[in-house]
């Protein structure tokens, strides 16, 4: 599995407050959490990401309240994965679940700059900045959570591995 787009820059403890308001979780809607996605952090990143684009940030990335309505906002938002330098615990279990892509790389996080192109090959953890001509090595994701993340998260996984049996 790979991934592939232009790099959204954010630095440390950014929150699952600012990454979905809590004013906004009236909805369970995908859909309608996207448009809200980092508002209160980056007011134009809604306007200006594209499917497949990936957001980097700093130190506790998803840090704050234990709501799966942040990953589930930056997916619906169209990001391929997360990179960060470390992630709050609860934020990297509710990503993996819902499918979201994730990865902690400090080197990456402090090498990749916001407008960089970056492609990610999930099976060597290998991580390519193709503007700057640079390589780091994240952590490369067990078969299990890749095919959970290709179910599209730890529900459809579980439905789908039933249905095989």
């Amino acid at each position: 599995m790979r991934a592939q787009g232009t790099v959204f820059k954010y630095g440390d403890n950014v929150d699952t407050d600012v990454i979905i308001p809590a004013r906004y979780l009236n909805s369970s809607d995908p859909a309608e959490l996207a448009t809200h996605c980092m508002e209160d952090i980056d007011r134009d990143f809604v306007k200006k990401v594209k499917k497949g684009d990936i957001i980097v940030a700093s130190k506790n990335f998803g840090c704050g309240s234990s709501r799966e309505h942040a990953p589930i906002s930056i997916k619906a938002a169209g990001v391929s994965c997360v990179i960060a330098e470390t992630f709050a615990r609860i934020f990297y279990r509710n990503a993996i679940n819902i499918g979201l892509p994730i990865i902690e790389c400090a080197e990456a996080a402090r090498g990749i700059e916001a407008g960089d192109e970056v492609e990610i090959d999930f099976d060597s953890g290998m991580i390519y900045n193709k503007t700057r001509d640079t390589r780091f090595k994240g952590q490369a994701f067990p078969e299990f959570m890749q095919k959970i993340i290709a179910a599209e998260g730890l529900m459809n996984y579980i439905n789908e591995t039933k249905k095989q049996a």
